[in-house]
C-alpha cells in the first residue's frame, strides 16, 4: 500500500498555540520526496541511500517555517537582532567585535523588551515591529549626529536640553554618512521582511494575549527592570555607564545604565522645607570675606595628573627633585595638599568638586557628575563669578568630546569654551599640546580680555600613558629606589613633572610682570596610574593591607594659590577638592555664598570630607562617618542635605544660597 501522503496529495494539518484571533492555517507538503505513483519498495539494484529522507528534525523545522504565522513570528523575533545592528552603526561601533558578550546579551535584552511592550500595548506583532524599529531607529539617528557633532553619545540628561539643542539644530551639516547609509539598508531590508510576513499571515484584528501570557509578560518586565535598576547586578558584572569612549557598552545599554544611575536617594531626613531651614541658619551668621580686592584675572589651572610623588610616599627616592620652582613657593602663597576624590582617573569629577563644592562621596561610585547629574543654570563658582561681570574662559587643550563638558560649561555659565583645535601654533610632549604652549593661550586670552576675567584650564601633558615614547620628553629623573619602583614609565612620569614645573616657573614669571592684579590657583587632579608593582614597591605591602591613611597617600595631590599682590601666606594645609573653591573664593575677595560658608566651617572641623574617608583637623583619619566627633557630624549632615538640593532639588533652591 502506498504512505498515505502520496496517495492523497493533500498536507496534513499541523496544530500550533495559537493567539487569540488566529486560526490554524494548512501547512505545506513536509518533504522533498517527489510524488511518485511507482510501488513504495526500491526497485532491485537501486541504491536507497541516494533516496533516504531528510532527517525528521529538519523535516520539522521546514514544516515550521513554512507555516504562514511562525514564518511571521520569525520576522517579529529577529528584528531585536537586526535593531541593534542598525542602532550600533548608528553608534560608530562594529556591532560583531566592539562589545563584550555582557554588553551584547544585555543590549538585546533591551531590544527585546521594547519590541514585546509595543507588542503588548499595540495587540498585532508586525504594527509592533515597524513601529519598535522606527522609534529605534529614530532615536539612534538624533544620537548619531550627536556623536557627530559633540563627539559623545545623548545620555538622559541631554533630555532636559531638548528645547536649547532644537534652537541650533539647523546649524550643522546632517548629510547622510556611510553608517547611516548601512542602518537605513537594515531597517528597510527590515521592513520588506515584516511585509512579505504581513502578505502570508494577517489576521484580522488585535491579536490579544491570553490572560496567563500576559500576566507572565508584565511579571518579566517588571522583574527585569527591578533586577536592572534596583540591584547590584551592573556593577557585579562590571558594567558602568562609559566616562571616556561613550559609545563602548554600546548605545541602548550605555543610556540605560547611564539612567540607573541617574537615581539618587534622598538623605533619610530630607526635605526641601529641611534644607531651606538649614540655609537660613547659616545665612544668618556673620557674612564671611577675606576683605582683599578682587583680581582682574583669575587663572584657575587643573594640571593632568601632578602629583608630588616624593612627599606622598616619604621612602620613594628620586635621582632629583623634579618640582624644584613649586617647592620655592611661598610669597604671597598658599599651598599644601589636596585629597582628591578619584585616583588615577576621574579628572571631570575634581572639576565638579572644585566648581560646584558638592562632593562625590554622596554620588554612587564610578559616575560622572558631569554625564548625570548637572543641570542648566546650575549654581557654581562660575555663576557666583559671573554676577561680578566676569567674562569666564574654559580651556582644555584636547578633544570637545570628553565628559559632557561642551554642555555643563554653557549650563555652569561659561560664556566661552576652546579645545585642542583652537590653541595656536601646539607645541606637543608626546602627542599632547605641553603646559608651556598649554599657559601661552591664557596669557593671550588675558591680555586681550578688557573686563575681568576668569579662566579654568585643564591641561593634557602628563596624561596616562607613559610607554608612547619620548617626542620632546628627556628622561630627566628617575626613581632611584626602593626596588621595584623603578621602570620606564615611571622615569617617563617624572621627567613629565619636571616639565611642569618648569612651564610654572614660566607662569608665575609672565604674571609677576604684570601690571593687571593676577590670581593663580593650580592643582592636580589626581595622582598618575603607574600601575600596582609601581605602588606595591612605595608601600612596601600588598595594596589590599593598606591601612586608612597608607590609601590616603594614593590621592594626594599638591596646591598652591599665588598672587602678583599681597595675599596671605600659608603651607601644609591639608584639605579636600570639594573645598578649594571655596578656598579660592574666600582668597580672592569674594563674599562667601551660603553654601560656601558651611563649606569654611567644615574646613575647621572636618578638613577633608572625600570618597576615601575623613580627616580631622589634629590629622586623624578615618573611613567611618560614625568616627566623627557630633559637631563635625552634624555639619556632615547639614552638607549632604544641601548637596541634594543642589544637585537634585533645584526647584527648591533657597533664594540665592548657592551663588
Amino acid at each position: 500500500m502506498e504512505p498515505e501522503l502520496l496517495t492523497t496529495g493533500t498536507a496534513p494539518t499541523i496544530e500550533f498555540p495559537e493567539e487569540t484571533g488566529g486560526a490554524a492555517v494548512p501547512d505545506a507538503p513536509v518533504t522533498d520526496t517527489p510524488v511518485s505513483d511507482a510501488p513504495a519498495e526500491a526497485s532491485e539494484g537501486v541504491s536507497q541511500e541516494t533516496e533516504a529522507p531528510r532527517p525528521p528534525r529538519f523535516r520539522r523545522l521546514r514544516a515550521f517555517l513554512l507555516h504562514r504565522e511562525n514564518a511571521a513570528r520569525a520576522v517579529f523575533v529577529i528584528g531585536p537582532w537586526l535593531t541593534y545592528l542598525m542602532v550600533e552603526y548608528l553608534n560608530n561601533n562594529d556591532p560583531f567585535h566592539s562589545l563584550t558578550t555582557e554588553q551584547v546579551a544585555l543590549n538585546l535584552m533591551w531590544y527585546y523588551l521594547i519590541f514585546w511592550l509595543f507588542r503588548l500595548v499595540l495587540g498585532r506583532k508586525g504594527l509592533a515591529a515597524w513601529t519598535a524599529s522606527a522609534a529605534c531607529f529614530l532615536f539612534a539617528l538624533a544620537n548619531h549626529y550627536v556623536l557627530t557633532f559633540r563627539g559623545r553619545i545623548i545620555f538622559p540628561c541631554d533630555l532636559f536640553s531638548i528645547g536649547t539643542a532644537a534652537n541650533v539644530a539647523g546649524n550643522f551639516d546632517y548629510t547622510p554618512d556611510k553608517n547611516v547609509w548601512i542602518a537605513a539598508g537594515i531597517l528597510a531590508g527590515y521592513w520588506v521582511l515584516l511585509l512579505l510576513g504581513h502578505l502570508v499571515f494577517h489576521p484580522k484584528g488585535r491579536q490579544k494575549l491570553r490572560l496567563p501570557a500576559a500576566i507572565a509578560s508584565w511579571t518579566a518586565i517588571a522583574v527585569y527592570l527591578y533586577v536592572f535598576f534596583c540591584t547590584p547586578l551592573l556593577p557585579t558584572i562590571g558594567i558602568y555607564a562609559q566616562q571616556w569612549k561613550t559609545q563602548a557598552n554600546g548605545f541602548l545599554l550605555n543610556f540605560m545604565t547611564a539612567l540607573r544611575y541617574s537615581f539618587v536617594s534622598a538623605p533619610e531626613d530630607y526635605s526641601a522645607e529641611r534644607a531651606q531651614e538649614l540655609a537660613d541658619e547659616i545665612d544668618q551668621q556673620p557674612a564671611v570675606s577675606s576683605g582683599l580686592e578682587l583680581p582682574e584675572n583669575l587663572v584657575v589651572i587643573m594640571n593632568e595628573s601632578f602629583a608630588d610623588t616624593a612627599a606622598a610616599f616619604p621612602n620613594l627616592e628620586l635621582t632629583e627633585d623634579p618640582l624644584p620652582f613649586f617647592h620655592s613657593l611661598t610669597e604671597n602663597t598658599v599651598k599644601g595638599t589636596m585629597i582628591s576624590p578619584v585616583t588615577g582617573g576621574g579628572t571631570a569629577n575634581v572639576e565638579f568638586e572644585f566648581l560646584t563644592g558638592d562632593s562625590l562621596a554622596f554620588l554612587p561610585s564610578s559616575t560622572v557628575a558631569y554625564q548625570l547629574y548637572c543641570y542648566d543654570g546650575m549654581p557654581s563658582l562660575v555663576s557666583q563669578l559671573k554676577k561680578l561681570d566676569y567674562h569666564a574662559i574654559a580651556f582644555h587643550p584636547y578633544l570637545s568630546s570628553g565628559w559632557n563638558r561642551t554642555s555643563v560649561y554653557p549650563w555652569m555659565g561659561f560664556d566661552r569654551q576652546f579645545y585642542q583645535e583652537d590653541v595656536e601654533n601646539p607645541r606637543l610632549i608626546r602627542k599632547y599640546v605641553s603646559d608651556s604652549s598649554d599657559y601661552e593661550q591664557l596669557y593671550r586670552w588675558t591680555d586681550e580680555t578688557e573686563v575681568p576675567a576668569f579662566l579654568f584650564n585643564v591641561t593634557m601633558q602628563n596624561h596616562s600613558g607613559y610607554a608612547q615614547g619620548w617626542n620632546n620628553l628627556d628622561r630627566s629623573v628617575e626613581a632611584a629606589a626602593p626596588d621595584g619602583a623603578s621602570s620606564s614609565a615611571v622615569a617617563q612620569y617624572l621627567s613629565l613633572a619636571k616639565e611642569s614645573d618648569n612651564a610654572i616657573r614660566e607662569l608665575i614669571e609672565h604674571y609677576s610682570a604684570s601690571d593687571e592684579r593676577t590670581m593663580v590657583v593650580f592643582f592636580g587632579d589626581h595622582q598618575p596610574p603607574l600601575g600596582s608593582d609601581f605602588y606595591k614597591a612605595v608601600y612596601g605591602k600588598n595594596l589590599d593591607d593598606r591601612t586608612t591613611e597608607e590609601v590616603f597617600q594614593e590621592y594626594a595631590v599638591p596646591f598652591f594659590i599665588w598672587a602678583n599682590y599681597d595675599i596671605p601666606e600659608a603651607e601644609d594645609l591639608t584639605i579636600s577638592a570639594n573645598y578649594l573653591g571655596t578656598l579660592t573664593a574666600y582668597l580672592a575677595g569674594l563674599e562667601l555664598t551660603g553654601y560656601q560658608k558651611l563649606h569654611w566651617e567644615m574646613m575647621s572641623q572636618l578638613p577633608v570630607a572625600t570618597t576615601i574617608g575623613f580627616m580631622l583637623p589634629d590629622g586623624t583619619v578615618t573611613d567611618r562617618e560614625d568616627d566623627l566627633p557630633e559637631e563635625a557630624r552634624t555639619l556632615y549632615e547639614a552638607y549632604r542635605i544641601l548637596a541634594y538640593n543642589h544637585l537634585f532639588d533645584e526647584d527648591s533652591h533657597p533664594d540665592g544660597f548657592y551663588d
